[in-house]
C-alpha cells in the first residue's frame, strides 16, 4: 500500500526553523520525484518545492527561495524540507506528494500524505 507520512510540524516563532519529513512506504522513493505543497486557511494549495530522482534537481517557489531546502535520503526512503527564517505567512498545512510515474517533477500528483501543521507565531 502506497503511503506518504509527513511529520515535524509544530509551533515556531518568527525567524525560527523546522524540518519536515516525508516518509514513504509501499514503494521505493528512489525512482520518483517528490513535491512539497502547503495550504493555508482560506487559500488555495500552492507548490513549495520539488526534488527530482533523476539528477536531484530541486525547485522552489519564489516565496521560499533562500529559506527552504529540500533533500532526500533514499536509504531512509524519506524526503525532508528544512525551513529556516520562518515567517507568519508560512503558516499552513504542509503536504508531500508524488505521482509514482515521474523521475522529474511533474505537474500533477496522485498520491498525497495527510499533512502536518506548521504555525509561525509569536
Amino acid at each position: 500500500q502506497v503511503q506518504l507520512v509527513e511529520s515535524g510540524g509544530g509551533l515556531v516563532q518568527p525567524g525560527g526553523s523546522l524540518r519536515l519529513s516525508c516518509a514513504a512506504s509501499g514503494f521505493t522513493l528512489d525512482y520518483y520525484a517528490i513535491g512539497w505543497f502547503r495550504q493555508a486557511p482560506g487559500k488555495e494549495r500552492e507548490g513549495v518545492s520539488c526534488i527530482s530522482s533523476s539528477d536531484g534537481s530541486t525547485y522552489y517557489a519564489d516565496s521560499v527561495k533562500g529559506r527552504f531546502t529540500i533533500s532526500r535520503d533514499n536509504a531512509k526512503n524519506t524526503v525532508y524540507l528544512q525551513m529556516n527564517s520562518l515567517k507568519p505567512e508560512d503558516t499552513a498545512v504542509y503536504y508531500c506528494a508524488t505521482d509514482l510515474v515521474s523521475s522529474w517533477c511533474p505537474i500533477e500528483y496522485d498520491y498525497w500524505g495527510q499533512g502536518t501543521q506548521v504555525t509561525v507565531s509569536s
